[in-house]
């Protein structure tokens, strides 16, 4: 099963995608928003058919106290016109704390303030994307019989 995460940004949008086997996030890409939503959706599209992607797995960008603030509502829009570009379901996934884990993981990798904003948008994908793969791996696991 190949994933696509997706962190939607006001600038940028991270990307990462899985292993074949659906176990292992890997960060991809960073796109620059182009000024065209559309377009943006297109690019997303195209690099999933490209790389044989059955779910794309979108950040929503819940509060910390679990409410949907006027951020979660945007994506959640973003994410409806979204299905629109996409031949494949998209879901959407927690990403509290993925930017700041993202974050984290940079700066104790020594990364310069520069290049840690450029990629940033790329770990915070990966995270919310394994967040997601691990959600459905123990799911799958709760079902099968125990010996």
């Amino acid at each position: 099963m190949r994933a696509l995460g997706v962190d939607l940004g006001s600038r940028r949008i991270g990307l990462a995608i899985c292993d074949s086997r659906g176990l292992l996030a890997l960060p991809l890409k960073v796109l620059e928003r182009c000024g065209s939503e559309a377009d943006d959706h297109a690019a997303i599209a195209a690099l999933a058919a490209e790389r044989g992607v059955e779910h794309v797995v979108v950040g929503m960008p819940i509060s910390l106290d679990g409410s949907t603030g006027p951020a979660a509502v945007a994506i959640a829009a973003e994410v409806d016109r979204m299905k629109d570009a996409l031949d494949v379901p998209v879901h959407t996934q927690d990403e509290r704390l993925s930017t700041v884990a993202a974050e984290r993981s940079l700066r104790s990798g020594d990364l310069s303030g520069r290049r840690r904003r450029e990629v940033v948008d790329m770990m915070a994908a990966t995270i919310l994307l394994q967040t997601w793969l691990d959600s459905r791996s123990n799911r799958s696991s709760r079902l099968l019989p125990q010996a």
